[in-house]
């Protein structure tokens, strides 16, 4: 019978890179969505990385229309919003980069307010507690559709490749994707993605 002691060099190096390879994906993205894989590789990107993807106005796909109820029970669909912009992100509260970006999309909702600039939750894997609870924590005020059955997000990933959670999606007053960023976002590239949609619609950034 084999001592363990022999086996103790080999199971070392193998916990370590399991570690860090669970460390890395935490990092950039908590999970991976359902979808075509060769959408984002065709263009040059990476889930979760922190990839943005911009559009021309006139390249724009779209429109989005997004409906269903509310982790408050509530009813909403994007439609209630025409003519503004609308930011989409998708989320869960146990993904570490979903905690992480948080503040940063409560301070950009915040300055926006008086922009028009509506912001909407996907959130397929919490129940309404968990989901309320980390809204408290983080003090989002906008809502967040309950999307068991993974409605929203299939409805969403049909107009944009969405691969990670979190991923952001900016839509334009006219509804269609302006831009989207895979993984992380921070205030400042939120901020900027915003004050470019404006600027193609002809209004100043603030």
């Amino acid at each position: 019978m084999a001592s363990p002691a022999l086996f103790t060099p080999m199971k070392r190096p193998v916990i370590a890179v399991l570690l860090a390879l669970a460390t890395a994906s935490g990092v950039v993205g908590c999970a991976q969505e359902s979808g075509n894989s060769t959408d984002v590789v065709q263009q040059g990107y990476q889930s979760g990385d922190g990839s943005i993807t911009t559009w021309d106005p006139a390249d724009r796909p779209g429109p989005v229309v997004l409906e269903g109820v509310s982790m408050t029970g509530d009813q909403v669909t994007t439609e209630q919003w025409q003519g503004q912009i609308v930011v989409l992100n998708t989320w869960y509260a146990a993904c570490p980069p979903c905690r992480a970006e948080a503040d940063d999309l409560v301070a950009v909702a915040s300055a926006r307010a008086d922009d028009g600039v509506q912001f909407l939750g996907i959130n397929r894997h919490d129940d309404t507690g968990t989901a309320a609870a980390f809204e408290r924590e983080h003090g989002v005020t906008w809502p967040s559709l309950h999307d068991v059955d993974g409605a929203a997000t299939a409805a969403l990933s049909g107009v944009v490749p969405v691969k990670a959670v979190p991923t952001t999606v900016i839509v334009d007053e006219q509804g269609r994707v302006a831009a989207r960023v895979l993984g992380e976002v921070s205030e400042a590239t939120l901020n900027g993605l915003i004050d470019d949609v404006r600027a193609a619609s002809g209004v100043d950034a603030p």
